[in-house]
This record gives C-alpha cells, sequence and structure tokens, in this order.
C-alpha cells in the first residue's frame, strides 16, 4: 500500500491574491469507504473522479436519482467502485439513515466528505427568511446531521476522516450572498472547532475553503433583485471543478 498525502484546499481570491491551504496525511484509499455528499455533479463528482484512480469503494448521496445514476455510469466507465443513495442531507432521518446504510452494506465509514452545497445570489434587501433557513440547512445542519451519524462509527473502528467542503464566502463576508455565506461561516466554526475536538479519536477533520468553483452551482443560483449586480462576483476566480479536485488530492507544498 503506498502512501500518499490528501492536500485539502487551495482557496484562490483573486482580488486579494492570497491562498488558503488545509492538508490531512493520510495513506491509500483503496478500498476504504468514502462518502460524498453532494456526489453527483460538480465538485463532488470531480473529487470523486480524482479518488477513483486510488480504487476505493465511492458512495455518492444525493437528491437526484438521474444525476446519480450518470455520475454512477461514468465512475464505473473508469473502473471506480460506486454505489449511489438518493437524500436530502437537510433531512436529518434521510442522512442518518443513509449512512447507517452505508456502515450495514461495508462494515465501515473511513471518509465523510460533506460536499453537497446551494448558492443564493441577492442583495440584503431582497432575501428572504427562507434563504438563509435553506443555506443553513444545507450548509450547517446538513454535515452536522452527517458527522453526528459518522462519528459512532469512526469512534468504534479507531478513526476516520471528516472533510467539510466550505468556501471563501465562509471566511470573507461576501455582497449578495449574505445567506450563503451565514451557512458557509456557520460550517466553518463548526468544522474548525471539531479539529481540535477530535484528535484525541484519531479523527482528522479539515476544513476546505476554495473560491468559487463553476460547477453546477452557477446554473443553480436562486437570483432576486438586479441579477447583473447579484451575480457581479468577479473579484473572486472561478475554478474549473476538475482542477479543483486536482488540488484536493495533490501532496502538499512543504510548509503548507
Amino acid at each position: 500500500m503506498r502512501d500518499s498525502t490528501l492536500w485539502l484546499g487551495v482557496a484562490a481570491a483573486a482580488a486579494m491574491g492570497s491562498t488558503l491551504a488545509r492538508r490531512t496525511r493520510a495513506g491509500s484509499f483503496r478500498d476504504q469507504v468514502i462518502l460524498i455528499t453532494g456526489g453527483a455533479r460538480g465538485l463532488g463528482l470531480a473529487i470523486a473522479r480524482e479518488l477513483a484512480p486510488e480504487h476505493p469503494r465511492l458512495v455518492l448521496l444525493s437528491r437526484t436519482i438521474a444525476e446519480l445514476d450518470r455520475a454512477a455510469a461514468d465512475l464505473t466507465a473508469r473502473g471506480a467502485s460506486v454505489r449511489v443513495v438518493v437524500g436530502d442531507v437537510r433531512d436529518r432521518r434521510r442522512i442518518t439513515d443513509a449512512i447507517e446504510s452505508v456502515v450495514r452494506r461495508h462494515g465501515r465509514l473511513d471518509v465523510l466528505i460533506n460536499n453537497a452545497g446551494i448558492i443564493q445570489a441577492m442583495p440584503f434587501e431582497h432575501a428572504q427568511l427562507d434563504d438563509f433557513e435553506d443555506s443553513l440547512a444545507t450548509h450547517f445542519w446538513g454535515p452536522l446531521f452527517a458527522i453526528r451519524a459518522a462519528l459512532p462509527v469512526m469512534r468504534r473502528q479507531g478513526g476516520g476522516r471528516i472533510v467539510n467542503i466550505a468556501s471563501i464566502g465562509g471566511r470573507i463576508g461576501v455582497p449578495h450572498l449574505s445567506p450563503y455565506c451565514a451557512g458557509k461561516f456557520a460550517l466553518v466554526g463548526l468544522s474548525e472547532a471539531l479539529h481540535a475536538e477530535l484528535k484525541k479519536d484519531n479523527i482528522a477533520v479539515t476544513t476546505v475553503t476554495p473560491g468559487l468553483i463553476r460547477t453546477g452551482s452557477h446554473r443553480n443560483v436562486v437570483v432576486r433583485g438586479q441579477r447583473s449586480r447579484a451575480i457581479d462576483l468577479g473579484w473572486v476566480e472561478a475554478l474549473l471543478p476538475a482542477r479543483a479536485a486536482r488540488r484536493l488530492n495533490q501532496p502538499a507544498a512543504a510548509g503548507a
């Protein structure tokens, strides 16, 4: 089994010209059970493609069976072992059931990647309370539900890894993205607190805060108010999902 390093996160903000990095040392992912929420498209699917050559047992969770089937066919053609689970991370019972089903089938859960996300763009005066509730349900409560379900399993097996895909919008408040930033800031706070707390259990928690990634999110953005103003986010570098996913799985630079 070869050693490898999983470099999790290079977040590039063009206006700041800065890089935020997180990494965790890891062995090979061969035969490890990896659950990716929001894994049917965008960055989640790109991460799965990058992991596929290491021959893990991938489990993709998403709300849409048609997208899951397409993703599974894509990954299977690449030689990956893939299982799909239909579920909504915002539903506590469904995400708990999904993780329990993974453990029943595989006997363990080695890596949980909380990737599912939504994006809403609007001036604050056009934002509805539902926008904030939906963002927090997806970006904070969903990962929290998944983590709480996964922790007993990881503790029993002697360790594991949790990767929380947040955003530069969880580090810096972005105009016209107040609901999105509220959810991502909450996820970053949770993730960084758990990083410190769970070391004693041999559970590595990594917070990833990339810049805007050109995935399915920008095509499904919820927009209110003046569209041209609400989605004027050119100050954040847009990355292709495959490029971002490659960065997630590259060796870390010295001192990163």
